[in-house]
């Protein structure tokens, strides 16, 4: 198996980039494609003494930066290390792609040069959130602004095949996130993906009201792009806020015994609340398996980004979501 990974994508690049990938040759026993400057990538590993071993480098010197336009990796970002990454899944010499860059450029370049799945109208970025119960995927977090009905009917199929390829969850339910619980509640959006969503081949919880997502009702939350986006990113906030209450209720004065005595689960909490844990979010709906790291990915958030597209490989989620697709087909 082959993961093409953007070395020039994010913060920290190329170290930590370079220190993931050398941990999952090593521990996942996967072969890795690097894109970006080989001098640089090379001079980098030597001097952090890093091996590059089963390591192998597609030499592109020009990057495309998050104020660029995305159109950009179509146009004159086009030999970007972003840009033949997606060129490698497209000639099928990588079997998933792994990137730290530009949200909407990875958008773009995935839509137009890897393409989408036969079928599916839109792509959804979708990021793994911790439950009371275990995790989560939302869909979408911003990748569509404006969706239609179908569009979110769609996103429930790929969330579900991937909670249950990767995550391990059987059965997983799938809820709308809406205003209110009842069938009638929210935008004719709203209604109409219900309608769709009760009968597509997923277990459909109905409504989901944001209240109830950090409780693990549901292992899949459905959401237009613009609703979802704010959904994130209140989940994130409040997960710094609590952090941050936490912290300081036990940093000082009797804080400090207590914290002494639940120790374990402190490190426990803090793990369920890192994203560096979980890899990144994935660009569902393409022909190939896309993750999407964070832009302050250390080496472990990339090592684990890494794992995360091994897994969506090992799994046939594609496989698994076009499966869904044509039998939802033949049921109409």
């Amino acid at each position: 198996m082959n993961i093409v990974v953007d070395a020039f994508g994010g913060d920290n690049a190329p170290l930590a980039v370079i220190e993931g990938a050398a941990q999952a040759v090593k521990e996942l026993k996967v072969s890795i494609t690097l894109t970006g400057d080989e001098k640089k990538i090379r001079d980098c590993a030597k001097e952090h003494d890093i091996p590059l071993d089963h390591i192998r480098i597609i030499d592109t010197p020009s990057v495309i930066d998050i104020h660029e336009e995305p159109t950009e990796i179509l146009k004159s970002r086009r030999d970007c290390s972003m840009a033949k990454g997606f060129d490698a899944l497209a000639e099928g010499t990588g079997d998933a792609f792994v990137s730290a860059g530009s949200t909407g450029a990875l958008v773009v370049g995935a839509t137009m040069i890897a393409k989408r799945i036969k079928g599916i109208k839109r792509p959804a970025l979708a990021p793994i959130l911790p439950t009371a119960k275990g995790h989560m995927i939302l869909m979408d977090a911003g990748a569509n602004v404006d969706c239609r009905p179908d569009m979110l009917m769609q996103f429930g199929i790929m969330g579900s095949c991937y909670m249950e390829k990767v995550m391990g969850v059987k059965s997983p339910k799938v809820g709308l996130l809406n205003v209110g619980a009842e069938d009638t509640k929210g935008r004719d959006l709203d209604k109409e993906a219900y309608a769709l969503l009760k009968n597509a081949p997923v277990d459909f919880y109905g409504n989901l009201e944001a209240r109830d997502m950090p409780q693990g009702v549901c292992q899949v939350a459905v959401s237009d792009g613009f609703t979802g986006n704010i959904a994130l990113k209140l989940y994130e906030g409040m997960g710094l806020f609590f952090a941050g209450e936490l912290k300081g209720m036990l940093g000082s004065g009797t804080g400090k015994l207590a914290a002494l005595m639940i120790l374990n689960k402190i490190k426990a909490f803090k793990k369920k609340l890192d994203y560096t844990e979980v890899g990144g979010a994935v660009l569902m709906g393409i022909s190939r398996p896309v993750i999407k790291a964070h832009g302050s990915s250390n080496g472990k958030a990339f090592f684990n980004a890494i794992r995360q597209a091994k897994l969506c490989v090992k799994g046939d989620v594609v496989g698994e979501i076009t499966r869904s697709l044509d039998e939802l087909k033949k049921d109409k």
